[in-house]
């Protein structure tokens, strides 16, 4: 028996359950791409850390800088209640989109993270925007 197998696989139904879950609070580079690239995401994408300064040398095209220590209810006035916040950060070695994801759930917002962030997106060969 080897390591994958020696804890059974999860039933179908707890599988359709855990990854139904699991989509429900995530997306990846790859999707937000696309929905960027049809021109009309339904969505808002927060670049949740970082100086004003990094944000201006390198974020993701349509991301709004709003770092996770400034997520208040008034922060967040200006967009309906219940526009989906897309979350991402530097990458898997930062935290600070689900820092970002918990204050926006915690307020009662629609969330999810892109998993990867900047470094899966780069990974992906995907471009940056710059505001110089």
């Amino acid at each position: 028996m080897s390591l994958v197998t020696a804890v059974p696989a999860a039933s179908s139904p707890d599988a359709v359950r855990h990854f139904q879950l699991r989509l429900s609070v995530e997306t990846d580079c790859a999707d937000v791409h696309a929905a960027l690239a049809d021109g009309a995401p339904d969505f808002v994408l927060l670049h949740v850390v970082g100086s004003p300064q990094s944000f201006a040398r390198r974020h993701l095209p349509g991301a709004v800088h709003l770092p996770h220590r400034e997520i208040t209810a008034d922060s967040l006035a200006r967009w309906p209640a219940n526009t989906l916040f897309v979350t991402y950060c530097a990458g898997p070695h930062c935290n600070g989109a689900d820092v970002a994801a918990l204050k926006l759930a915690l307020l009662g917002r629609p969330v999810k993270i892109m998993i990867g962030g900047m470094t899966g997106w780069q990974d992906e060969g995907f471009t940056f925007a710059q505001h110089e």
